[in-house]
């Protein structure tokens, strides 16, 4: 096998791909000399907007600063609880908490990873005020019944869109099923910044209006404030431009991602992983994670092969260190502790070339034997 490593992701060769685009982009705003929310951020708002098939968009500087601006747009408060999962991360939690609100942990579904309808209609009462579904690994929650137990509560849905960018689900994009999406543009999204940025998305004049305020100290006019809650949340002008030079290659991107997980599902089947839930224009594969009981031992082999992997995410929210106060063990919600006791990213880039998936697959199959890694059902 070559000797050289496989990246999980290459942004290097994302970016020299794109390089003539990219530095005409940051051309324009140079010789423009407008640096912050100018025209750059009003176009990517718009031409974002449409791709996400809503009305309205709201550009911001990251996307946990999304989240927590669309939480106050819905009018969470301190006090409040907001429903999401505890398996993708944190970044929810970490909206939810900067608030002063209480996170309300609701239970995955074993096959996709994502909220399960069943728990949240469950868990609901009328003290919860917001939910946030996250669309992990860019695979789409189940938006239909999500929404469904959430309406009859008429609890506002946040959709968790930082790994769904384009992502589909009866026709519709993420960002465009609930009260408002938001999103990430980190550098490794697949729309991603050369730096930090966000957006949310709505069809609703009513939430983005505060939106817009609070992204910037909640003025209504220069140094006036009217809005509490408002904080310094811009995307500047060279990020959109770039985003914008980036966004009409996003569906091939896409397209490109799951040419790869569909070759990775034929050539690791049979291998008692546990392998993605679907292939489908619902999943825009941001990571293809396999699950194994035996994860550390097939990570170690893994990298002794020279193939890249990492763990999303390997603790739940609640047995952070930093959620102690929060008083939940170990046990409070099995499947999605399970979920980070085994899932392994791959590497699953749009650049990564046809023989080097080839050799992910070999090493993965060698790696799985040298694991010796007991069986778990190829899909739920």
């Amino acid at each position: 096998m070559p000797s050289e490593s496989i990246p999980l992701n290459d942004l290097q060769r994302h970016t020299q791909a794109l390089s003539a685009e990219l530095h005409a982009a940051i051309d324009r705003v140079m010789a423009r000399g407008y640096f912050v929310l100018g025209p750059e951020v009003e176009a990517f708002e718009h031409e974002f907007a449409a791709y996400c098939g809503t009305a309205l968009c709201v550009a911001t500087a990251n996307g946990t600063d999304a989240l927590e601006l669309g939480l106050r747009s819905v009018g969470v408060g301190p006090g409040d609880t907001v429903a999401t999962v505890a398996n993708a991360g944190g970044y929810s939690t970490a909206a939810i908490l900067a608030i002063g609100a209480t996170p309300l942990y609701v239970e995955i579904s074993d096959d996709s990873l994502n909220m399960d309808p069943d728990a949240l209609a469950a868990a609901l009462t009328p003290q919860v005020r917001a939910v946030i579904v996250t669309h992990l690994y860019g695979q789409m929650a189940d938006m239909p019944r999500l929404l469904a137990a959430a309406a009859g509560l008429g609890i506002p849905l946040i959709e968790d869109c930082a790994q769904a960018h384009g992502a589909e689900l009866n026709g519709k994009r993420a960002g465009s099923w609930g009260t408002i999406g938001c999103f990430s543009f980190y550098p490794t999204k697949n729309l991603g910044a050369l730096g930090d940025g966000g957006a949310i998305v709505t069809n609703d004049p009513a939430l983005a209006g505060p939106a817009r305020l609070l992204r910037q100290y909640g003025w209504s006019s220069k140094y006036f404030s009217s809005v509490s809650g408002g904080r310094n949340s811009r995307l500047d002008e060279i990020q959109a431009a770039l985003l914008r030079a980036k966004l009409p290659h996003l569906d091939e991107w896409n397209a490109r991602r799951r040419a790869i997980a569909a070759a990775f599902d034929r050539g690791l089947s049979g291998l008692g992983l546990r392998l993605p839930a679907s292939l489908g224009l619902d999943y825009i594969a941001h990571l293809y994670v396999v699950r194994s009981a035996v994860r550390e031992a097939l990570q170690t082999a893994l990298a002794g092969l020279g193939v890249s992997s990492a763990v999303h995410y390997p603790v739940v929210d609640y047995l952070q260190a930093s959620s102690q106060a929060l008083g939940l063990a170990r046990g409070h919600l099995p499947r999605s502790e399970a979920a980070c006791d085994q899932v392994l990213s791959l590497p699953c880039f749009p650049e990564l070339r046809d023989d080097e998936v080839e050799r992910v697959i070999a090493a993965v199959r060698l790696a799985v034997e040298r694991a010796a890694s007991p069986s778990l059902p190829a899909r739920a």
